[in-house]
């Protein structure tokens, strides 16, 4: 069959793209599955000596797994997941990558995974004292995105960017050089963050009155305190806000109110009080509940199952997200 003039250059674009994609990935999957390899080859979650970085391998998918998702650069090198917060769905696939700018109560999933083709991801957590700095040093810095937009977007991992973070993992095969050469990998790393086409949500990170840091400084506070009664207007206070500008804000940053985001982490921090051997009532106690079947139905409504049960579960099927 012949194509035409402009099928075909559009033919040529997408193999194009897809060498250039494969070309980046394949490096980086190479160095995550030989660090995996060598530390013992199995699915999970892999910690290593850059106290930031975390490798993640997976042959199955998964039903969502609620946690809590810290400020970080999620990366997907093969298979695909996604994440619900709150109201809102982020799915992201291969070459990649998913920014969390806040600390939020979330459910992410594995969604394509098979022993051929395990899910191979990596999480580096944000450092943001570095990214201050390469902010500062910066000619022309990025401007910060107008209104208060949700605190997680979706990117394509560019090559630039793919390459700092095969440079990164590959560090890891020489612990003795991380402490002098890992600031420099990180620097590159948000510079091209910077100035890439998110760059005005990504230095909001770093600005100290952003309505990002400002619900982060509530955020903080809610966490410290979460076991407790909380005022909004308390929470206002720490974020340097109106009760009313601040509910918009927390809620177009989080897709949650505060008291939403309060429950949340809650039955999260209780979920692992139960899986550790607490019981029921006494991890309600623990977390803020006065009414033990109160805290069971709430807690059957957001993971699907008594905390028992749920436990139990867990025990046996621990679960990656």
């Amino acid at each position: 069959m012949r194509l035409g003039s402009a099928a075909a250059r559009l033919y040529v674009a997408d193999s194009l793209t897809i060498t250039r994609e494969r070309s980046m990935s394949d490096p980086l999957k190479k160095a995550i599955e030989d660090y995996i390899a060598t530390h013992g080859g199995g699915d999970g979650a892999y910690p290593t000596d850059i106290g930031a970085l975390t490798l993640m391998r997976s042959t199955t998918q998964a039903l969502p797994n609620p946690m809590i998702y810290r400020p970080a650069l999620c990366v997907i090198v093969q298979g695909a997941k996604q994440i619900l917060i709150g109201e809102r769905v982020f799915d992201y696939a291969a070459m990649q990558c998913l920014v969390i700018s806040l600390t939020l109560p979330a459910f992410g999933r594995v969604t394509h995974a098979s022993p051929e083709k395990p899910l191979l991801a990596l999480n580096l957590d944000f450092d943001l004292h570095i990214l201050h700095d390469v902010m500062a040093a910066m000619e022309h810095p990025p401007v910060p995105s107008a209104g208060a937009d949700f605190g997680v977007f979706v990117g394509d991992l560019n090559a630039p960017l793919s390459d700092c973070l095969l440079r990164l993992v590959r560090l890891l095969a020489t612990p003795q050089a991380i402490r002098v050469l890992y600031p420099a990998i990180m620097r590159e790393i948000y510079y091209w963050l910077l100035t890439g086409p998110h760059g005005g949500d990504v230095c909001k990170l770093a600005l100290p009155n952003s309505h990002t840091q400002r619900v982060a400084r509530a955020i903080h506070l809610l966490r410290e305190h979460y076991a407790s009664p909380v005022r909004v207007e308390d929470l206002a206070t720490a974020a340097g806000m109106s009760a009313s500008s601040f509910h918009q804000h927390f809620k177009a940053l989080t897709s949650m109110t505060p008291l939403q985001y309060q429950k949340q982490l809650r039955l999260l921090e209780a979920r692992l009080l139960i899986a550790d051997g607490a019981n029921v009532a006494h991890a309600a106690y623990r977390v803020g509940y006065e009414s033990a079947s109160q805290f069971s139905r709430e807690y059957a409504r957001m993971f699907g199952q008594p905390p028992k049960r749920d436990a139990t579960e867990l025990k046996a099927h621990p679960v990656l997200a």
